[in-house]
């Protein structure tokens, strides 16, 4: 008995000399408050590492939008990308008092003409010459075979060369020759593609400035920010096409003399290549080389090959940079490492809409947020500068009762 009634004063004393609740300062309070938080470095990671989850599972669940309702978005897009380009001569026609109505209608006219000479002259063009051309690519690779063999290569070696150019060669020209056309009957049919096109781009042009003001108000951003941004994608859209439009022209018109001018066969079809692939940036231009120096090795050897090369080599590089200030402008205004990776890696996402539209998106993104910060800057108040006082409204005079 004696030892419990020690064992029971000895606690009552310690509980009395502890607190009855546990008292800590502010300080104590925000120490504890980050004792068994992660570290800064680690949360950031942590989120970033989500968000960029969440960017790829958005950019997957678009691909996959996209290929599944790729019968009508790609007649869309394209209506819409034509429509942007094309919608300052419906402008023009209606400041010459011409109803909207009427200048979209003659303007459609107009690119469905100029649509349907394209695809005759690309298509029709390059098809009625691919025995031709494959005649003169199996001549390019025997001549590789020879090279290779002289070099010390073995046999087994050069002929894996010779089979791997013969394979590949005949795949670009299948991409040249039948790729368009698959990729317009791949739109279930080839008229429901063009008919379902030529109708938005009917009322994408003749509706396009109510379309745009619909956006604006619906995009939940201020009036002036949100017209910012939609006129940042229709100028960067507008200026980089017509700009690659020309820029095509010029490498085509120089790349087909080039070819006359030393006597290779196809120098027309050379032209007509180089013009169509000149809308993919960087990719188009090597396959456009490649087939115009194939071309040229099969049909009159190395000389004329070389020179065809530094030819190509001068369209896209020396002349070409001569040209694009006037032709582009400000209009992609993108380090030329950025638009081949980010070309590349919307190509492999998207397909060839990736491949077309990710330079002018991109460059529309770097000028909306230049144009946004530029902005916000001059909206702000200056450093060190007194805030703007508000002055209470004059209290209302009391009528006596």
């Amino acid at each position: 008995m004696e030892f419990l009634r020690h064992l029971r004063e000895r606690h009552g004393a310690t509980a009395a000399a502890e607190p009855a609740q546990l008292e800590i300062d502010a300080a104590q309070a925000r120490e504890l408050g980050t004792a068994f938080a992660p570290p800064r470095w680690l949360r950031d990671l942590g989120r970033t590492a989500w968000f960029l989850v969440g960017v790829f599972a958005l950019l997957a669940g678009l691909a996959w939008l996209l290929g599944t309702t790729e019968t009508i978005v790609g007649p869309v897009l394209g209506a819409m990308i034509v429509a942007t380009v094309a919608m300052p001569l419906v402008a023009r026609l209606q400041q010459h008092r011409w109803p909207r109505a009427a200048g979209a209608v003659v303007v459609l006219l107009g690119l469905a003409v100029l649509g349907v000479l394209v695809l005759v002259v690309v298509i029709g063009g390059i098809t009625s010459q691919s025995s031709e051309i494959g005649r003169h690519a199996d001549a390019a690779a025997n001549k590789a075979e020879g090279w290779l063999k002289s070099v010390g290569v073995n046999d087994s070696g050069a002929s894996g060369a010779k089979s791997s150019v013969k394979k590949d060669v005949p795949e670009i020209i299948s991409t040249l020759t039948t790729g368009v056309v698959h990729g317009i009957q791949g739109i279930t049919s080839l008229a429901f593609g063009l008919s379902f096109a030529l109708l938005s781009l009917f009322f994408l042009l003749k509706d396009g400035p109510s379309m745009r003001a619909w956006v604006d108000r619906h995009l939940g951003l201020p009036p002036p920010v949100a017209r910012t941004v939609t006129g940042g994608v229709i100028r960067s859209l507008r200026g980089y096409f017509r700009g690659v439009t020309l820029i095509a022209a010029f490498n085509g018109i120089v790349v087909g003399l080039g070819a006359l001018a030393l006597g290779v066969p196809l120098a027309g079809t050379i032209a007509v290549v180089t013009f169509v692939t000149a809308y993919i940036p960087f990719v188009g231009a090597f396959v456009a080389g490649a087939f115009a120096v194939v071309i040229a090795l099969g049909a009159n050897g190395a000389t004329t090959a070389v020179i065809m090369l530094l030819i190509v080599l001068a369209a896209n590089g020396l002349l070409q940079n001569i040209v694009q200030p006037f032709a582009m402008g400000s209009a992609l205004d993108l380090n030329p490492l950025v638009v081949l990776v980010v070309t590349i890696g919307a190509g492999c996402i998207f397909g060839m809409l990736g491949l077309i539209l990710a330079a002018p998106l991109t460059s529309a993104a770097v000028h909306i947020t230049r144009d946004l910060t530029r902005a916000r800057l001059a909206a702000a108040p200056a450093e060190g500068a007194p805030e703007p006082v508000v002055e209470a409204p004059p209290a209302a005079p009391r009528v006596p009762a």
